[in-house]
């Protein structure tokens, strides 16, 4: 959808920007992992909530897909995933070019710099699989249920869509970055099963709320796109 004179309107650059912006910033926060004490104890978790530091950044990409593939349809939904896929390589390979040139001595120090931002080949491998399935099949299964459901009901695609795939994202990240990869090719340490669970439910708990509590968010951004595009389109032909 575009405005009248062809251009993208400011809606989709909005939606497109959260998307890459929330994205890149979970590509380089998510070797770190966050510990929250909690009031009470959880199964599994225990009374401590254990996550991967890109666990808030990654689930605002989620609520930019399903207001892009609400406003905009599957197909231009797709691009944004699969663009954005290929856009990752492009940042990791500005941050590690980056980090392998020679440093000024008035520099940061470059191995402080190396650790801050050169994200480790287990959480690359993982973030990166976990994001094309999931994020493709957010946008699948949000146009699957709209499709049998029609205009209404867009809490439930919405809810359905995003735990869903979060449950898929979390699942594939967690396994490949911190089990998996380490195992298969001998870098880092393969974290206990129950460390594995931990980091598994600690996230997909904090995914799963957001996208309950992101649903009057994904209404209210709708509604008004929808309005302001009714608007423009009414005065157009006035």
């Amino acid at each position: 959808m575009t405005d009248r004179h062809g251009a993208p309107t400011v809606a989709q650059v909005t939606l497109i920007g959260l998307f890459v912006a929330s994205l890149v910033t979970a590509q380089l926060t998510a070797s770190k992992v966050l510990a929250f004490d909690l009031p009470f104890a959880l199964p599994v978790t225990g009374a401590e909530l254990v996550l991967p530091g890109a666990a808030l950044a990654y689930a605002l990409t989620f609520l930019a897909s399903d207001c892009y593939t609400e406003l905009y349809g599957k197909r231009a939904a797709q691009i944004v995933v699969n663009v954005a896929f290929v856009l990752n390589f492009v940042v990791l390979a500005l941050v590690w070019s980056t980090i392998a040139a020679p440093a000024a001595e008035a520099s940061v120090d470059p191995d402080a710099f190396a650790t801050a931002l050169g994200a480790s080949t287990n959480v690359v491998l993982g973030s990166l699989l976990a994001y094309l399935v999931s994020q493709n099949w957010d946008v699948w299964l949000f146009h699957r249920i709209r499709d049998r459901t029609g205009s209404d009901y867009l809490w439930l695609r919405n809810v359905v869509s995003t735990g869903t795939s979060q449950a898929i994202d979390t699942v594939i990240f967690v396994s490949i970055a911190f089990a998996i990869a380490p195992a298969v090719l001998g870098v880092g340490v393969v974290l206990p099963l129950e460390a594995i669970l931990a980091l598994i439910v600690g996230q997909y708990l904090l995914k799963l709320a957001i996208a309950v509590l992101d649903t009057p968010v994904v209404y209210a951004v709708v509604t008004l796109v929808r309005s302001r595009t009714d608007a423009e389109g009414r005065a157009a032909t006035a």
